[in-house]
């Protein structure tokens, strides 16, 4: 990897590998961004009083053709690594030793410093990683077709590579990122328990077989449905969450974990910006980071924070890379990804439309506006191996008013043509439904109820539009429980 990683403060990277626990890799996004948003508030004098030096990696590893500075604004590439070495391997660590990335954020910080926006990046998006410098000195060959997260992992070092992540993301995006900061599962635990906690909602309970399908056993309630205030340990489990909830979705719990970061900035902003509340927070995040040298210093680093301090929670808005599921793997949309790299370039706002993947749309295929789905009850099944289908199919019912009673995998998974079952005094109800989903078929039953399940028909839609309803991006101060597919 580039240049050599300093000593953590912690002895994360110096200590021995304690014994690791079996379980599924982690996806920790929520703790990538959080911690550069905890530096943004943790500004000023409370950096200042902290002595301690910061780990930081080399700049030797990045690429010789990099982007021309962008228009205005600054991009920020945040990483969440689920290293297993030292105090992580306590934390729901897996097997191996090498660093592994599963998803990012570009956090681009408008010029006006009132306004930013975080883009997530999908670990399985399928991108091309350049040329990149290994820990022996020598550098790879350029790979077309391959898993974003797979970047980080080159060379198979502990610390990962975040020069690698870089080079991807300023391929990938063509800007040039001018910051990179890399948290892993002890500074993440540590940022949520300086803070307090942070306030998180369950749609349904749960329980630890959700968290470790390898389970035989159901285990112990971890989450009752409703509203949590977690941190530490609870709040790694939330943010890992992906069975038990929804119908498994990778993709889908982006979104969840965006509204987790969006209550974290709120929690910290509402406890007040004073040297008393911030030197905890400002002393565990430099004792959790690893940067780039640009970022190395206490100084520097409470300078850069010093530009973000005054960014509105309604102005931090959350966004999706432009998607579509390509078999196991998703692939960018690459006309509207374009389009969102363009404007952030330019340092202008979104339209609203960046993200894609979503099913549904405001008109039917004849052109004429569909029914609301208000007051409507309905339940989704997946009836393909399509992972994430019923949670955004979800998603977007929900954003045309209807309530969706729960979202499951059907009892087939090789369902051709989408169906909606419905009751007979339901049939108006079933009608409604089925202008969201050309082509479905409509077939009465006294199973009672409307249910919709998703065929083959509908995912090859969907890959093929590449794009569905408009969308207003989260922000992070939007309701913790609002607007999520909980996959």
């Amino acid at each position: 990897m580039a240049g050599s990683h300093k000593a953590s403060r912690r002895g994360v990277a110096g200590r021995a590998h304690a014994r690791r626990r079996r379980r599924r890799p982690s996806r920790i996004v929520a703790a990538s961004i959080s911690g550069t948003l905890l530096l943004a508030t943790a500004a000023g004098c409370a950096y200042l009083r902290l002595s301690g030096s910061i780990s930081t990696f080399g700049s030797d590893g990045l690429s010789e053709h990099r982007p021309e500075e962008s228009a205005g604004g600054q991009n920020v590439l945040i990483i969440g690594s689920d290293s297993r070495g030292g105090e992580n391997s306590e934390l729901g660590g897996g097997e191996g030793d090498v660093g592994r990335s599963d998803t990012a954020l570009l956090l681009h910080v408008y010029n006006d410093k009132k306004h930013a926006v975080a883009v997530s990046v999908p670990r399985d998006a399928l991108v091309k990683i350049p040329s990149c410098k290994k820990p022996d000195g020598s550098w790879t060959r350029p790979r077309k077709q391959a898993m974003f997260n797979e970047a980080f992992a080159v060379g198979q070092a502990p610390e990962g590579n975040p020069a690698c992540t870089q080079n991807t993301v300023e391929e990938l995006s063509g800007l040039r990122v001018d910051h990179t900061v890399v948290v892993d599962f002890a500074g993440f635990s540590a940022l949520t328990e300086a803070v307090g906690g942070v306030q998180v909602c369950v749609p349904n309970d749960v329980y630890q077989k959700d968290l470790d399908p390898g389970r035989s056993q159901r285990g112990n309630l971890l989450f009752a449905k409703g509203k949590h205030t977690v941190s530490g340990q609870q709040a790694l489990d939330y943010v890992r969450l992906r069975h038990g909830i929804g119908d498994g979705s990778d993709i889908g719990r982006i979104q969840r974990q965006q509204a987790f970061v969006g209550s974290l900035v709120k929690k910290i902003k509402s406890q007040g910006v004073d040297p008393q509340t911030l030197l905890p927070l400002a002393k565990v995040a430099t004792e959790s980071l690893t940067v780039d040298e640009g970022l190395g210093s206490v100084r520097k680093m409470s300078a850069f924070a010093s530009q973000l301090k005054d960014i509105d929670l309604d102005n931090t808005a959350f966004v999706t890379l432009p998607w579509r599921y390509r078999g196991a793997r998703v692939a960018v949309v690459e006309s509207e990804a374009d389009r969102l790299w363009a404007a952030l370039k330019a340092d202008r706002p979104l339209d609203g439309d960046a993200e894609s993947g979503e099913s549904g749309g405001g008109k039917r295929e004849d052109g004429k506006k569909r029914e609301s789905g208000s007051g409507i009850e309905i339940s989704v099944r997946n009836g393909t191996t399509v992972s994430g289908l019923g949670a955004r199919a979800t998603e977007a019912l929900e954003r045309h008013d209807f309530t969706v009673t729960g979202t499951e995998t059907a009892h087939s998974q090789d369902v051709e043509t989408t169906r909606i079952v419905y009751d007979a005094d339901r049939k108006a109800d079933a009608k409604v439904l089925a202008a969201y989903f050309p082509g479905a078929r409509l077939t009465q039953s006294a199973s009672g109820g409307v249910e919709v399940v998703l065929g083959r028909d509908h995912a090859e839609r969907v890959a093929d539009s590449g794009s569905g309803d408009e969308k207003k991006p989260r922000t992070a101060g939007d309701d913790i429980c609002s607007d999520l597919s909980y996959g």
